[in-house]
């Protein structure tokens, strides 16, 4: 896949394509339902495959107060759209410029003159432009006028009631309900971050853990313990993953990310990781002394092992 970074980096002999539009955030089943759908008929037009998204939430310029919390960094987003197969995908940067581009805009300088559009396929809800005032029926009638076809997709909804979208997916997640979030997403919640010198109490305990710097990206869940995977370099190794500030602790930070590879003895110091969650075992819990938890942590891990055999 190729990623341009503004339209201003799709080279001019970029052939006819096949484009839609979206945050992605997550790259959740709902987005895969359209990018299935859009290489398909990008087949039948013989074009290119191209997603347009935003290097932020467009809430974090328009109304920061009101931003949620993105699932997935950037750069992981690139990585999970990657893993789709399309041709392209084209991020712009959602600054004022952008922000105020009138819905003619938007279509002439982006679908038109850059990507060569064919076919743009959208959600019923698609907006565009400034302050949203582009709708799919503008949409339609700029296709008209500059020579592309507009198709809709219907949303994925798995329980008939409910769409898949990233506030559901939040939800779940902030309920440390990782199943239900995979399966809206496609795929395991993750986090990813590098890898930094913590106060060693798991070493001191028998069980060291790789501890993720604050500063890691994508949304993590609740607070608890989880069956999970560390993924180093491409090397995918079992875990216990625990998720909170260790109550039975003082002076730990909220929300910190320790994983335990099973049956490893790895230097992972420094190294930027992949933690993903399968399985919430349980909530976070102090502990009135060292032994105790001990034996917690051990019943912990042969939990996690039969979760991930």
């Amino acid at each position: 896949m190729r990623v341009f970074h503004g339209v201003e980096a799709v080279p001019a002999d970029w052939p006819v394509s096949a484009v839609t539009v979206g945050k992605f955030d997550g790259v959740h089943a709902g987005h895969r339902a359209v990018i299935a759908a859009l290489e398909e008929l990008a087949g039948q037009h013989d074009a290119a495959t191209v997603v347009v998204t935003f290097d932020r939430h467009p809430m974090a310029l328009v109304a920061p107060e009101k931003c949620p919390p993105t699932l997935v960094s950037l750069e992981q987003k690139i990585d999970l759209l990657a893993g789709t197969g399309v041709d392209a995908t084209v991020v712009l940067r959602f600054d004022e410029a952008l922000a105020t581009l009138t819905p003619v805009d938007f279509v002439e300088q982006i679908l038109v003159d850059a990507l060569h559009a064919r076919l743009v396929l959208v959600g019923q809800d698609f907006r565009f432009g400034h302050r949203g005032a582009g709708d799919v029926a503008l949409l339609q009638e700029l296709g008209g006028r500059f020579g592309f076809d507009v198709r809709l997709i219907d949303d994925v909804m798995p329980d008939q009631q409910r769409r898949v979208s990233s506030t559901w997916i939040r939800e779940l997640l902030a309920d440390g309900d990782v199943e239900a979030a995979t399966r809206l997403l496609g795929h395991e919640p993750e986090v990813r971050g590098m890898v930094v010198h913590g106060a060693a109490r798991g070493r001191e305990l028998g069980y060291p853990t790789a501890n993720l710097s604050p500063e890691s990206q994508g949304l993590i869940p609740a607070d608890g313990v989880y069956a999970g995977w560390l993924t180093d370099a491409g090397v995918r190794y079992p875990a216990a993953i625990s998720v909170g500030n260790n109550p039975t602790f003082e002076g730990v930070p909220q929300k910190q990310v320790e994983a335990y590879v099973l049956d490893e003895d790895i230097d992972l110091y420094d190294h930027v990781v992949d933690v993903a969650f399968v399985e919430r075992i349980r909530g976070m819990t102090a502990f009135t002394g060292i032994d105790p938890l001990i034996a917690q942590i051990a019943d912990d891990v042969e939990r996690v092992r039969r979760i991930l055999e």
